[in-house]
């Protein structure tokens, strides 16, 4: 059995930003939550799929706990006005067509991710985790927990990741706090790149065991005295990055497994909705 983790929010950027017409009703732009419903339908209609169980998660609002710790991480400044208009929308959308919505708001929906993937994954249940996020490779175990990159279709496994990556999954945090992540507003070291950085990582694991010394790195790397250097300057900054970069794997959520299964779109809400945001009522199971 597979369960499918959703990341809604990378939904919701992607489908405002996707190349289809605009959708505003009665003044109001909808494009996004319409085009996370449509991506939601193809999910439950693709075969190859085979999603019976499923949530889907939201970061309402994208700040977080993340944010008192860093001011540099990542917030809503700056977003456009109709895409933040959405948020709320687009969560009233997924639970009137029956979906499992997990609303973040001191957590952040990958934290909600990681946490469903460690609670339900098992030798009898496959977490799929629905995102293209770097830092949700941290996840990977083995068949258990895979990433699925919808727009590039490929299935992403802890194998596949240490092989295009160089590193185990555990190391990914560590690897994030080096390297950096500019989508989350975390900067990494000056110097260090995800060559360089795999590199000590696939030797030491973790930015605490790198050696102090370049003397001390019995692997290649180039421009090691200079990224030594860097590293004893600046470690705690790694680390702190390192922190802001682990997600978080015990979020409250309520919900168990039975409770993810899809039963079907409430027959009335989703023809409300469709109303709401003038879709054709097309969906693949009713109740």
């Amino acid at each position: 059995m597979r369960v499918h983790l959703i990341d809604g929010t990378f939904e919701l950027f992607r489908a405002h930003y996707a190349q289809r017409p605009s959708k505003v009703v009665g003044g109001v732009d909808v494009k996004a939550t319409a085009g996370v419903v449509a991506s939601i339908r193809a999910l439950l209609e693709d075969p190859s799929e085979k999603a019976t169980h499923l949530a889907i998660a939201f970061d309402n609002p994208i700040e977080s706990f993340r944010n008192d710790l860093f001011a540099g991480y990542k917030s809503g400044e700056g977003m456009l006005p109709a895409l933040h208009a959405q948020f709320d929308l687009v969560e009233e959308a997924c639970r009137a067509i029956g979906v499992v919505v997990w609303s973040m708001d001191r957590w952040e929906a990958d934290d909600a991710l990681a946490t469903g993937a460690a609670l339900f994954a098992s030798d009898d249940v496959q977490a799929r985790i629905l995102t293209p996020d770097k830092d949700l490779g941290q996840c990977l175990e083995g068949d258990r927990v895979v990433q699925v990159d919808r727009i590039r279709r490929k299935v992403i496994d802890a194998k596949a990741l240490t092989e295009r990556r160089g590193i185990a999954p555990a190391s990914i945090p560590d690897w994030l706090g080096l390297v950096g992540d500019t989508a989350d507003g975390i900067p990494g070291l000056p110097g260090f790149g995800e060559k360089s950085s795999a590199t000590l990582l696939a030797r030491w694991g973790t930015i605490e065991a790198i050696p102090a010394s370049e003397k001390d790195w019995d692997v290649k790397v180039t421009g090691a005295p200079r990224l030594a250097a860097v590293l004893a300057e600046r470690r705690e900054d790694a680390l702190l990055y390192k922190k802001l970069a682990t997600l978080v794997r015990d979020v409250p959520l309520k919900e168990s497994l039975a409770d993810l299964e899809y039963k079907g779109a409430p027959r009335a809400s989703y023809e409300e909705l469709c109303k709401r945001l003038e879709m054709t009522p097309r969906w693949p199971k009713l109740i």
